[in-house]
């Protein structure tokens, strides 16, 4: 038996397999009004296409100012919702879960308008943030940009608290201020209102930056801290990546380099993860799975430049699955 072609089930929601397209912002909203194109039906379907069990869209702003550049995704208006109701219909006929990344910049946005953190250093090289002194608007936009997705088809919510983004520069301390507890609360308040918001049956996780690379720095072991209260708020899986929240780490890139990390969570957080970082070859991400140190893998570039990863990958480990009918004579 295939760890990596076995079913995952959170919630309501069964995964046929344990492959995931990672979020990739894909910079290719020409309008600039954060509606999706042909592009992300193509680039999104053909991961389905390709056979990955959950296909997760780029990071998608919940707020017009929470967009990373001005050609992202957005998720705050019903225009929006109509255009992914279109990419996520196709992904679901091809037996594959579509998934959404809810996401907010912070002060790592770089379009034409003033970002907002809970600090007011700028990003090196971007725009001074104005301080959040009330951060109940942003509570109140994730749970909004959740019922959308929800609403466009997707199954499968990912909160994004990773990558220096707004969550992440909460629970920083390299961008807040504070003891751990406190620097957690909103990240952990999102999760726990998007969780109420959505309901019992909709798996909800959270991908989280499992260390800072820097002195002084978020931790693992803060990582542990963080992913035990996303559970307790309702978070069913932590996707554990790294980095992000300050120009002078210094990350040693490698081979599955974070998946130490995704499997301290897990171990110590009692809580599922999904591992991430430079997973290319299926018998290494099989490993991942055999080891207990993810129930998820989740390959990136490695999905840009062969789709059909997933079909490839089956045949390499010696496991039977259906290609899609008008591919079945090339596999």
């Amino acid at each position: 038996m295939s760890l990596l072609f076995s079913p995952l089930t959170l919630r309501g929601v069964t995964l046929p397999n344990r492959i995931a397209v990672s979020p990739m912002c894909q910079y290719s909203v020409d309008q600039e009004d954060g509606v999706p194109t042909d592009w992300h039906l193509v680039h999104l379907g053909s991961r389905a296409v390709g056979g990955a069990g959950l296909v997760i869209a780029e990071a998608t702003a919940v707020v017009p100012e929470g967009r990373i550049s001005p050609q992202d995704t957005g998720i705050w208006n019903d225009e929006q919702v109509a255009a992914w109701r279109r990419i996520t219909s196709f992904i679901k006929a091809q037996g594959s879960v579509p998934g959404i990344q809810l996401g907010h910049a912070g002060r790592k946005a770089i379009g034409d308008w003033v970002p907002v953190a809970p600090t007011t250093e700028p990003f090196p090289g971007g725009n001074q943030p104005e301080k959040i002194t009330n951060h109940t608007g942003v509570v109140k936009a994730f749970v909004e940009g959740a019922i959308r997705a929800l609403a466009a088809g997707f199954e499968v919510l990912e909160i994004h608290a990773a990558h220096g983004y707004l969550l992440h520069q909460y629970y920083s301390p390299l961008t807040n201020e504070g003891s751990l507890e406190e620097r957690i609360a909103v990240p952990v308040e999102v999760t726990a209102a998007v969780r109420a918001a959505v309901g019992p049956e909709v798996p909800v996780i959270v991908r989280i930056s499992g260390t800072d690379w820097v002195d002084d720095g978020w931790t693992a072991d803060d990582s542990v801290v963080l992913a035990t209260a996303l559970k307790a708020a309702g978070a069913d899986l932590v996707d554990v990546s790294s980095g992000g929240n300050t120009a002078q780490a210094e990350i040693p890139v490698g081979p599955g380099y974070q998946v130490p990390l995704a499997e301290a969570v897990r171990r110590k957080a009692d809580v599922p993860t999904g591992a991430v970082g430079l997973i290319t070859e299926a018998k290494q991400a099989e490993q991942v799975l055999n080891d207990g140190a993810a129930d998820l893998v989740l390959l990136a570039r490695e999905l840009l430049r062969d789709p059909y990863w997933p079909l490839h990958a089956a045949q390499q480990l010696g496991v039977e699955v259906r290609a899609p009918r008008q591919y079945a004579r090339a596999f």
